[in-house]
């Protein structure tokens, strides 16, 4: 038996990257065309944060609760799950990370928020997921059918959800916190596993969340 310190980190993954990827083939080709819906929706929310328009912005968290509800139960528990026992676990967070947007949703004080350097950054971030991250496949080699998109796989939805609240204010600050937390948290564990099979698009989520921070702090700085 070899001794622990001559193992790396590929070696405790459940999977293959092939058949990772193949895994958002399969879920594509399940939910089509939901893709199309979705994107359209965000291109909708994008214009409504750029005209800073409050009642989009709540109709956006909303939606954004929405799409993690979906991804949890549809990406997570029944097609992540049976190729990695953490998943089941992962699904529980994003429904908790719903409930968390849904209730943000509600509140009428919702506002865009007024630091330019936030809304730049979370602007940003929604377009990244809208018509960046799609595209990585093709970039990395892989075909276009494995595409990840908003609202049906967990890395594009925590990017836009992360520039949506970034574009929000209004909410109580802890919550809205909390639920930028959430988000990053996903990244981290996105940016750990895709590290882990050796992919450099590991990057790209790891990138997300500092962009994010990097805009939040400017925010404060701001005020």
């Amino acid at each position: 038996m070899s001794e622990w310190w001559t193992y790396r980190p590929s070696d405790f993954l459940m999977f293959a990257p092939r058949t990772y990827w193949r895994l958002f083939e399969l879920h594509n080709e399940a939910w089509w065309p939901a893709q199309a819906i979705f994107c359209a929706l965000t291109a909708l929310l994008v214009v409504g944060v750029w005209r800073r328009h409050g009642p989009t912005l709540r109709v956006g968290v909303f939606a954004a609760a929405a799409a993690w509800v979906f991804v949890a139960w549809a990406f997570m528990w029944q097609r992540y799950a049976p190729i990695n026992w953490a998943a089941s676990g992962f699904a529980w967070g994003f429904a908790a990370q719903a409930l968390g947007l849904l209730a943000l949703s509600s509140r009428s004080a919702l506002h865009a928020a007024p630091s330019r350097g936030r809304r730049a950054g979370g602007l940003a971030l929604l377009l990244w997921a809208l018509l960046a991250h799609p595209a990585l496949g093709l970039l990395f080699g892989r075909p276009w059918s494995q595409a990840e998109v908003i609202g049906l796989a967990p890395d594009p939805t925590a990017i836009a959800t992360l520039g949506l609240l970034l574009c929000v204010g209004g909410g109580p600050r802890v919550w809205q916190g909390l639920l930028v937390a959430g988000a990053m948290a996903w990244l981290a564990v996105s940016a750990a596993t895709l590290a882990t099979m050796g992919s450099a698009q590991a990057a790209v989520p790891a990138a997300a969340a500092l962009l994010a921070g990097a805009a939040l702090w400017r925010g404060r700085a701001a005020q």
